[in-house]
């Protein structure tokens, strides 16, 4: 996906958890993400909307200050907008060659990797705002998210989140996890140990400790940890140390 379509992608997100929240109640518990109300959901998407703008733009802030205005916001979708709107015309406005950090593992340059984080960050809290309008973890089914977001969402996990340092992901002696998306050319392999995990595109197969398959949007929603549609023996593993936190 190019950065036209993560940019697509992030207003779909948005309107889609704005549709989600809108008659919401506020403390209404999030079931993709325990210990969560809608609050508390809707404050943290926008503090990280307003912290990439500022990341974006080249100023300091502190993000915390951000999640607390969005914690007493009288009206939590104005709230979330007025974060969203800046974060779109500063990707909008960026110049190609942006010089800001960024924070995955082999990440692309600044202005496409802003541009892929924020769609996906944004894609998953609104599949949160809908398990919490839902009651109940969402299905593919439920949601809006077609085949090209979801394999680019599943690359993103696999080869920029699970081999940083601070992953979480670890197993005393090697294991395989194949991630092999139905009906798509688009396979990754991960391997653990005591080192981060190292994911390799374009390989895995039957022959893996764990294997994963279902559709794309099935299988996004998996590694994300967002649906409990995909199973297989050993993925519980998966469920409970590779974890995308704030910190």
């Amino acid at each position: 996906m190019d950065i036209d379509a993560h940019l697509d992608g992030l207003r779909e997100a948005l309107d889609r958890f704005a549709t989600c929240i809108e008659s919401a109640d506020w403390d209404a518990p999030v079931p993709t993400a325990p210990g969560w109300d809608v609050r508390h959901l809707v404050a943290h998407q926008g503090m990280v909307h307003r912290w990439a703008t500022a990341t974006i733009e080249g100023r300091e802030v502190d993000p915390e200050v951000f999640e607390e205005e969005g914690l007493v916001a009288r009206d939590l979708l104005q709230w979330l907008s007025e974060g969203a709107e800046p974060l779109v015309e500063a990707l909008l406005s960026a110049p190609d060659d942006l010089d800001v950090p960024v924070f995955l593992h082999d990440a692309p340059p600044a202005r496409a990797f802003w541009a892929r984080r924020q769609c996906h960050e944004t894609t998953i809290h609104a599949v949160d705002a809908l398990g919490a309008a839902l009651g109940r973890r969402p299905h593919a089914e439920d949601t809006w998210i077609g085949n090209d977001l979801a394999l680019d969402g599943i690359d993103e996990l696999l080869t920029g989140f699970l081999p940083r340092r601070k992953s979480r992901l670890r197993t005393p002696s090697p294991m395989s996890f194949a991630v092999l998306p139905d009906g798509a050319e688009e396979r990754w392999l991960v391997t653990t140990g005591e080192e981060p995990p190292v994911t390799t595109r374009g390989a895995g197969d039957a022959s893996a400790d764990v294997v994963l398959r279902g559709t794309p949007v099935a299988l996004y929603l998996a590694v994300w940890n967002r649906s409990d549609e995909v199973s297989a023996p050993g993925f519980e593993l998966w469920s409970e140390h590779a974890k995308v936190v704030w910190s």
